[in-house]
């Protein structure tokens, strides 16, 4: 454990952007659902009409988890139920990032020339994710006793927040020993997350209890919180934490340096015709991303449509809630509203892939793999307009798949299949102009400030994320929402679709990833 101290210090130098916007942009969205609910149903018979109208939906607690009660701090913790996936794949992400990245990079090998224990790179990374994580677990709590709820639901919550964060920190150290490759860890990270809340989504939505205890994801849920606090699921959480990580410090001793427990599959001897210019190369490097990503987008899509009338019928009768859901939808229809809101959700979920492709030119420069391309005949522009072209269509892609899979289950419940499906196409591929605007920034930092671009797109990113999800609901200024480019994109669902800011949204991406491309031309590489 030697060194572990120095190397805290390091990974919260290198995090000191990233880890204050995940932890502050999380913290403040439980807190903020309870006063919504607060506002739009200030009666417990109003309150207990909305419970009533959703118990038993098979999409929305496949989504979401059940609701263990009617009052406002139940139907709050059931809204937050997507936290305890989000914050677990933060946690991984950063604990992948700051152990089997570094090796793979030969930064840890550097380090490890100094004095530097054999443990001291994973203890540190897992320890300065638990105290984000608990952190995150006290802000969550704290904000909700700020909005007067009960101090022990609020305590459970964030805890449970907290230790789901925890178990999958651990399965990131876990999957960082398997590997070779951060990328190889990353997939099997999320693999095991994604696993644990199909198992937890299949329990909930067929009412299979014992299926939801299979996943740590549902015993976070089944704390109970506002309705009659059960703690003892914590301590599976924290016992399925230590027991992961023992294992993952156990495998870390047993391996060398750079190399993963499990051996990795030999490639073919020579490069296919494919490979031979940076277009397939870029392919190569993003298209599992691209599949993993538009997947996950699509099975969301398919839940949310098929909950789109429930929705509806919930909020039935209730003429404030049909104002802001219209307002954030851009349609009368409630249903439609929805999803709507819930598509520019998605949306962001799409920049996110843009932002993911352009960074990874930053991922081959300081890995010192682009140098030995751009030292043939490949040049500068050539190389980063093969990343640029799937940072541009696979989020289109992504969209128009989500889209269609959102309107045929829509169809399906509503019995018109043939004209739910177009119209939500087209009201997803109405955000893509925007998404690109994040992405042209992204470029333009990747070429302009690289040693931050990293941070700063996902800073971007998590800004639009802010101001989409909580400025309509707390009446923020306009001009603070127009920073967000999806702040202009028009409501299909609505009506008739200006032109106007579809074609400024893409011109302004088109100037940024211009800007990015000539600056890049002439800056110089960078580890």
């Amino acid at each position: 454990m030697t060194g572990t101290r120095h190397l805290v210090r390091l990974i919260l130098r290198r995090d000191r952007v990233l880890l204050p916007i995940w932890v502050l942009l999380i913290a403040v969205l439980p807190a903020s659902y309870a006063e919504t609910y607060a506002g739009l149903y200030p009666t417990a018979a109003q309150r207990a009409e909305y419970a009533a109208s959703t118990a038993g939906n098979p999409s929305i607690e496949a989504l979401l988890g059940p609701a263990y009660g009617d009052s406002v701090g139940a139907l709050a913790a059931q809204r937050s139920g997507l936290l305890h996936l989000i914050v677990g794949l933060i946690s991984l992400l950063v604990v992948i990032r700051h152990t089997r990245t570094e090796e793979e990079a030969g930064r840890r090998e550097l380090l490890g020339a100094t004095v530097l224990g054999r443990y001291a790179g994973l203890a540190a990374a897992l320890l300065v994710t638990y105290a984000a994580d608990l952190l995150l677990g006290l802000l969550v709590a704290g904000g909700l006793v700020a909005a007067g709820l009960p101090a022990a639901g609020s305590l459970a919550f964030g805890l449970s927040v907290t230790l789901a964060g925890a178990v999958f920190a651990t399965v990131g150290a876990l999957a960082a020993q398997l590997t070779e490759s951060a990328g190889g860890a990353r997939g099997l990270g999320v693999a095991a997350l994604g696993a644990a809340y199909l198992v937890r989504l299949a329990g909930d939505a067929g009412g299979t209890e014992w299926l939801s205890w299979l996943s740590p994801l549902g015993w976070a849920q089944r704390t109970h919180p506002y309705a009659g606090e059960r703690w003892w699921p914590l301590a599976l959480l924290a016992g399925l934490a230590a027991l992961v990580g023992a294992v993952a410090f156990r495998l870390s001793a047993r391996r060398d340096l750079g190399a993963g427990v499990l051996p990795p599959r030999l490639g073919p001897a020579a490069a296919g015709p494919a490979l031979a210019g940076p277009w397939g190369l870029a392919w190569r490097l993003n298209r599992v991303a691209l599949l993993g990503w538009t997947v996950g987008a699509a099975a969301l899509g398919a839940v949310l449509g098929g909950a789109a009338e429930a929705a509806g019928d919930a909020v039935d009768g209730n003429e404030t809630v049909a104002r802001l859901m219209e307002r954030l939808g851009g349609s009368a229809s409630i249903a439609e509203a929805y999803l709507g809101t819930t598509l520019s959700i998605v949306a962001l979920a799409a920049a996110g892939y843009g932002i993911q492709a352009v960074l990874r030119m930053r991922t081959e420069e300081t890995g010192q793999r682009a140098e030995p391309v751009l030292a043939t005949g490949t040049s500068r522009s050539r190389w980063l307009l093969g990343h640029l072209a799937f940072a541009l269509l696979g989020p289109a892609v992504m969209l128009a798949v989500t889209g269609a899979v959102t309107g045929l289950a829509y169809g399906l419940s509503s019995s018109d299949v043939t004209g739910k499906v177009p119209r939500l196409a087209g009201a997803a591929l109405a955000h893509v102009p925007a998404v690109w605007v994040l992405v042209g920034l992204a470029v333009l930092l990747f070429g302009l400030l690289p040693r931050i671009s990293v941070g700063a797109a996902w800073a971007a990113l998590a800004g639009c994320l802010l101001l989409g999800q909580l400025g309509a609901a707390l009446e923020l200024s306009q001009w603070l929402l127009d920073l967000s480019p999806f702040t202009h994109t028009p409501q299909v669902l609505g009506g008739s679709v200006p032109a106007t800011p579809l074609l400024a949204l893409a011109g302004t991406a088109a100037a940024l990833a211009t800007a990015g491309l000539l600056t890049f031309r002439r800056r110089d590489l960078s580890g």
